[in-house]
């Protein structure tokens, strides 16, 4: 049965069909807001997949070009694998969903978003996360919902909600909030360092307006809403749970879990598992759950000790970070690198500087975006955690760790006018204990101020991580998680930011929502710990980004010449530009307003070549100077180039202060000389002389 809901969503319409289409998914909503469409669908098979100890969700974004009205490019002319953005955000509708669901729960579901068409002012990527949080909630499927999702922005110090592709140009920051009816499920933001409380009034703005839209998603759920079906608990007999503690006892798990050395740790549950497998060999039913149940042990004896002890595995206070270290020059040829380490999770980061040319071309829906000059790349090789694979290019947790780093960074670089380069940074993994995507920030930081990138202020990276109890005043906040924190924890809570305020956030939980005294805690235990890294580790390393470049760098020299002379420096079919490249090495990139970069290796070719570019563009008048070469000869005088395609001549009585005979006893094809205009006429012919008695009259 076919059902309309609408309702005003920041000025603009919002409606949800449901039953017009897909009518085989378990739920599915086919959403407009403004001329926005995106069909969001659930679905879930029938039976739990056998042999996985995890919950099998998949959240698929799919950016459709004829929604922008374009043709893809390439051979086959159609859609190829996923954009980053469409990865990011796929990442940013399963983070806040994927706790709504059972914790023991194995069936495959797959929420999937069809962008179909694209309204710059109303975005899809809201609207498909709206679209996902309604699907799940209308079927059949165990869902704890329902949850929404809120963009904020922030132009002149008032907050804009969800604002238009224009707003968004301006804003000073770029928030998304999830939450369910009582608290905040997932913050994403990227921010001009926004100070800290109106951080939070964003968070709890974007709160406000959740609530009005999950009372809309109640009236549809009441109307069109299927009864939950039943499932096949996969979760870990308490049976098993007992006769585990029999064999090892509390004390002996605790022994094995508390240590600073994540090797020593993992070889200690080693040993255990073993143990286990010998002891329960026989029992052909819980012999399959075992390994699931030796985490769950591990995982409850964890948080027990933080919660109720306030002891951490590695001895640690609760709001002390492990050892830092910050390091720069690691690599000799590069740009620029810096290494930053804390604790087992080491980051080396190596900076590359290019030409504008060669930032990022984009092909995703925002049609405002067709470029970046800054591009951050995050890797996370096996041997980073003590494992074996084969390397297959970067996942989707590599991307999203790499544009978090990069969001966080973003505000503090200097304009293309300041500094014309493309910048690429490479973060490679070389140990990995937890929060290498803030590692990543802070070694960015360090190897961008190497290569002489005049950032505007230092960037440094944190995490809090979190365990609770049973009610919502019973919890515990951690500074600067470990890996086994972060597994056996409640949240992941990342910012990034300078001295002044949050340039980026990523927040993941585990549980159904965070209240807002454990956001202002966290917030404020980042602040702390960054304000430590930045003036303690950092600063004493390198308090400035590098006056020079490295003599490795491409160094770039930028002019402004009249656009209508554009075609000048070009030449008919490239003629000129490309001699002068080929004559001097560089790299010249010229944009439509006219402005000229001259990249190269060799500063005095960089020279020579906005040399002959200002010649070429420059209307030549009496009296101008200049060193040419001479190009043809007759027999009443010779022919000098001043610039591509500009020639003069110098007349046999205007060679030398004396009466010459033949043109060749004084100048031949090929030699460069040093001439001075004495007449443009009106045909435009260009008479010069290159008498010393001329050339020395001002």
């Amino acid at each position: 049965m076919f059902k309309s809901f609408s309702m005003d969503l920041a000025g603009r319409k919002l409606t949800v069909e449901i039953g017009r289409v897909a009518a085989q998914a378990n739920g599915a909503a086919f959403m407009h807001y403004g001329d926005t469409v995106v069909l969001s669908t659930a679905t879930a098979s029938a039976k739990p997949r056998e042999g996985i100890d995890f919950f099998p969700l998949s959240v698929e974004y799919e950016e459709k070009q004829y929604a922008v009205g374009k043709i893809p490019g390439g051979f086959n002319k159609r859609e190829g694998k996923a954009s980053e953005n469409a990865i990011l955000t796929s990442r940013v509708i399963d983070r806040p969903m994927r706790p709504l669901f059972p914790k023991d729960y194995r069936n495959d579901v797959t929420l999937d978003n069809l962008v179909m068409s694209v309204d710059p002012d109303c975005s899809p990527e809201l609207t498909a996360m709206l679209g996902s949080a309604i699907a799940t909630s209308i079927s059949d499927i165990p869902f704890d919902g329902p949850c929404a999702m809120t963009q904020v922005g922030l132009i002149d110090g008032e907050f804009i909600i969800n604002p238009t592709s224009d707003q968004k140009k301006i804003s000073d920051l770029a928030l998304t909030v999830a939450s369910t009816r009582e608290k905040v499920i997932m913050i994403e933001a990227g921010a001009n360092e926004v100070p800290e409380q109106k951080m939070i009034d964003a968070i709890f703005k974007a709160h406000e307006v959740n609530q009005e839209l999950i009372k809309f998603i109640d009236t549809i759920v009441a109307e069109c809403g299927k009864e939950k079906h039943t499932y096949e608990s996969c979760a870990v007999p308490e049976e098993l749970f007992a006769a585990i503690r029999e064999l090892v006892p509390p004390q002996e798990m605790e022994e094995a879990v508390f240590t600073d050395d994540k090797q020593t740790r993992e070889g200690n549950i080693a040993a255990i598992t073993e143990r286990l497998e010998e002891a329960f060999a026989e029992n052909e039913e819980w012999l399959p759950l075992l390994g699931d149940a030796i985490y769950q042990y591990e995982k409850k004896t964890v948080r027990k000790m933080i919660l109720k002890d306030h002891k951490r595995p590695d001895g640690r206070a609760i709001d002390q970070i492990r050892p830092l270290a910050a390091e720069i020059d690691i690599l000799p040829r590069v740009h620029g690198s810096g290494m930053f380490t804390r604790g087992q999770t080491q980051i080396l980061n190596a900076c590359t500087l290019a030409p504008l040319s060669e930032a990022q071309r984009l092909d995703g829906m925002d049609v405002n975006e067709t470029s970046k000059r800054y591009m951050h790349h995050y890797n996370f090789p096996s041997f980073s955690v003590g494992e074996t694979k084969p390397s297959r290019g970067p996942g989707r947790r590599e991307i999203g760790h790499g544009a978090l780093a990069e969001r966080a960074l973003v505000p503090v670089l200097p304009s293309e006018e300041e500094f014309p380069y493309a910048i690429r940074t490479v973060s490679e993994t070389m140990e990995s204990n937890g929060s290498t995507s803030q590692a990543s920030i802070c070694a960015s930081t360090l190897s961008l101020m190497a290569a002489g990138v005049p950032i505007k202020e230092m960037v440094a990276g944190i995490s809090c991580g979190l365990v609770t109890g049973e009610t919502d005043d019973d919890y515990i906040v951690l500074t600067d998680i470990q890996g086994l924190e972060d597994f056996f924890g409640d949240m992941d809570f990342k910012v990034g930011g300078t001295k002044n305020g949050i340039t980026a956030i990523q927040m993941d939980i585990k549980i159904h929502g965070l209240t807002r005294p454990i956001i202002e805690e966290a917030i404020a235990r980042t602040r702390t710990a960054r304000m430590y890294i930045l003036d303690e580790i950092m600063r004493p390393v390198i308090s400035e980004p590098r006056k020079h470049l490295s003599p490795y760098a491409p160094k770039i020299k930028q002019i402004t010449i009249d656009p209508q002379k554009i075609g000048d420096v070009v030449g008919k079919q490239g003629k000129v530009i490309n001699k002068i490249i080929e004559d001097t090495g560089v790299k010249i990139d010229i944009t439509d307003d006219g402005a000229v970069n001259v990249c190269g290796t060799d500063e005095a070719m960089i020279d020579k070549a906005i040399a002959i570019i200002t010649s070429i563009v420059t209307d030549i008048e009496p009296g101008m100077v200049f060193t040419g070469k001479v190009v043809r000869i007759m027999n009443f005088g010779a022919f000098v180039e001043l610039a591509p395609n500009k020639d003069g001549m110098i007349h046999i009585s205007k060679l030398a202060d004396k009466r010459v005979g033949k043109v060749e006893d004084v100048v031949n094809i090929g030699d460069e000389v040093t001439v001075k205009v004495i007449e443009v006429d009106k045909m435009g012919r260009i008479n010069l002389t290159m008498r010393p008695s001329d050339l020395a009259k001002k």
